[in-house]
């Protein structure tokens, strides 16, 4: 077993750690998911598509980073 400081310093390093972690109790504090429903006009459905299509991303990604976008600047 490591101290947290030995710990630290391993990971610092580039170390292999994951003989020390607990994955299955892993949290993302504040990125909890929660399911909303949102009604939108078809052609923003549609140009969100062309857009998700442009990057290669599913339409729900593309939605999640124009979200995370303006929350940023307004924030």
């Amino acid at each position: 077993m490591k101290t947290a400081k030995e710990f630290d310093e391993a990971f610092d390093n580039g170390e292999d750690i994951s003989e020390f972690v607990d994955y299955s109790k892993g949290r993302r504090p504040n990125l909890e998911q929660k399911r909303v429903n949102l009604d939108l006009p078809v052609w923003m459905i549609e140009r969100l598509d062309q857009e998700a299509k442009r990057l290669g991303v599913a339409r729900q990604a593309i939605m999640k980073m124009f979200l995370a976008q303006h929350l940023e600047k307004a924030g």
